[in-house]
């Protein structure tokens, strides 16, 4: 969904990577920094007050956007949350609206959104969640006719679990598999998870990026909750703020000022990779292109 502007310095779209300052999840991975952190319920006002803010803004923008969430914690556990997915799915400017979650949460406000535009990028853990119970809620999903992909972190002993996962999914659901931190992986352990997620290959090892066109800080970047907007999360400097538009100055193409990038939801919009054309239609929410199909809309996928 593309929108011309009137203004020579807005974006015909723009795509925002949002992550306000919820940290709290209810999973404690052990992969994972942020686990089982508690936010109090100050912490929790401001949360919801950031977030109501944000799509406020959204919301009078006379340009196409689309939004991932992308929290430290476990966000569809709040209902502001939820709120805010249906409310910017209905927004005829809004090409998608996603986010990432565990599926810990019931799924019947997915009802309430509209389908064209809401998307969920779901991760697995295993030790955390019964391969039932995470099977239940994907099905659940593919019964509502939500769009979605799932994956798992490519840890040596959730490799079982993954395959089981495999095995169980739809084909037609995208199962992506995230290279853990820190594990160097063999030919043959690397052959094991390319036969999950044949694009496993790109998570390996990280991607050089330095002086590498990319789409962040262009048509992509990072929101905070303070509104304060980088080119991605991974690059401290400021463009500016997103609620003064001081930062729509700043909007132009530059080479990638870190050595590497180790993140897909960074190394997606690297140019030189082509994994816009791989992911095509469904970048937001993690599915390529070979996996989107309109029968699941219909209702007729397995």
């Amino acid at each position: 969904m593309i929108f011309a502007s009137a203004d020579e310095d807005l974006p015909r779209h723009l795509t925002i990577l949002y992550r306000g300052p919820l940290a709290s999840c209810d999973y404690d991975c052990a992969y994972c920094p942020f686990a089982k952190r508690r936010d109090t319920p100050e912490q929790l006002r401001a949360d919801r007050a950031a977030l109501e803010r944000f799509v406020d803004w959204v919301r009078v923008q006379r340009h196409g956007v689309s939004v991932l969430f992308t929290p430290w914690g476990e966000a569809l556990v709040r209902s502001w949350y939820r709120r805010a997915l249906v409310e910017l799915s209905h927004l005829p400017h809004v090409g998608r609206a996603a986010i990432q979650t565990n599926l810990s949460h019931r799924l019947g406000w997915t009802s309430d959104a509209d389908l064209d535009r809401l998307a969920l990028w779901t991760t697995y853990h295993p030790g955390q969640v019964a391969h039932e119970r995470f099977l239940g809620r994907c099905r659940e999903l593919v019964d509502r006719g939500v769009r979605f992909s799932a994956g798992v972190v490519g840890q040596p002993e959730h490799l079982s679990a993954a395959i089981r996962l495999r095995a169980d999914l739809p084909a037609d659901i995208y199962l992506w598999v995230n290279a853990a931190e820190g594990h160097t992986y063999t030919d043959a352990e690397a052959a094991a998870w390319t036969a999950i997620d044949p694009l496993f290959d790109h998570s390996r090892t990280p991607h050089p990026s330095r002086g590498l066109p990319c789409r962040t800080g262009v048509t992509v970047v990072s929101v905070d909750g303070d509104g304060t907007v980088r080119r991605c999360h991974f690059v401290p400097t400021v463009l500016g703020n997103l609620y003064d538009d001081s930062f729509r100055a700043a909007l132009r193409p530059r080479g990638c000022p870190l050595e590497r990038c180790d993140c897909h939801i960074g190394y997606v919009h690297l140019e030189p990779l082509g994994l816009h054309d791989t992911f095509a239609g469904g970048i937001l929410e993690r599915i390529p292109s070979d996996w989107l199909r309109a029968d699941r809309r219909a209702g007729t996928a397995p």
